[in-house]
């Protein structure tokens, strides 16, 4: 008879820290979603708290870097640390502006507004949104897409 043997779990590997660019951090993304299969989400790779798996990233950069950097769920931005509270802006208006879209059939921006600004009024009338950020937030004219420099 036969006997199967187990197989021993490698322990994941300790990655090295490293001085990493924010660039250096968005082409190991990059790298991932073009080799990643397409019913692989990207989002795998953002933690709940908006962090960046470096384990997935491993193959594509040798280390994790020293600072920290955050990527938007909704947009797929990233960010340096000092950005966090703008990720997390990003993504609720991202979400409420879809959400009003998908309720009223019409994009939450100040009328006749040529950048498209977003109408936080109009989010908070229907409770789409928990605070108003305090920077604007616009949206681009390809998918709709919230973005917080103004074009």
């Amino acid at each position: 008879m036969w006997i199967r043997r187990k197989k021993k779990k490698s322990a994941p590997r300790e990655l090295e820290t490293m001085d990493l660019s924010l660039n250096d951090i968005r082409k190991a993304i990059n790298d991932y979603a073009e080799k990643k299969s397409d019913r692989v989400p990207l989002s795998v790779i953002i933690n709940e708290d908006l962090t960046i798996d470096y384990e997935l990233l491993a193959h594509f950069i040798e280390g994790k870097p020293r600072k920290t950097f955050y990527m938007s769920r909704e947009t797929y931005e990233v960010f340096e640390e000092e950005n966090l509270q703008l990720a997390k802006d990003i993504d609720m208006m991202q979400r409420a502006v879809d959400a009003y879209v998908q309720q009223e059939k019409e994009l939450p921006v100040i009328e006749d507004d040529p950048y498209r600004r977003v109408n936080c009024y109009k989010l908070e009338r229907l409770g789409l949104i928990t605070h108003r950020p305090d920077r604007e937030f616009y949206i681009t004219k390809e998918e709709y897409m919230v973005d917080y420099e103004r074009k």
